[in-house]
C-alpha cells in the first residue's frame, strides 16, 4: 500500500471517530452546577474527599504488596 492510500484510510478513520465522538455528546443532560463544593452535606464530604482519599490508599497497599511479593 503506497503512503496516500495510508494518508487516506488515516483520513477517513479520523472523520469517522470524530464523528462518532460528537454522536455520543448529550444534549438533554443537565449541566454541571457552577456552585462549589458544600462541605456541610455529608454526601459531599464522602463523594469528594472520603472515597478519593481512600482509592490513594488501598493503591499505596496494593503497590506495597507487589512489591513484597516479587
Amino acid at each position: 500500500m503506497n503512503l496516500k492510500a495510508q494518508k487516506n484510510i488515516l483520513f477517513a478513520l479520523a472523520l469517522f471517530v470524530v464523528g462518532f465522538l460528537y454522536a455520543q455528546k448529550p444534549t438533554e443532560v443537565p449541566k454541571p452546577s457552577q456552585e462549589p463544593i458544600d462541605l456541610t452535606n455529608p454526601a459531599d464530604v464522602i463523594i469528594y474527599i472520603i472515597l478519593p482519599l481512600c482509592a490513594v490508599l488501598f493503591f499505596f497497599i496494593w503497590v506495597k504488596k507487589r512489591k513484597k511479593n516479587k
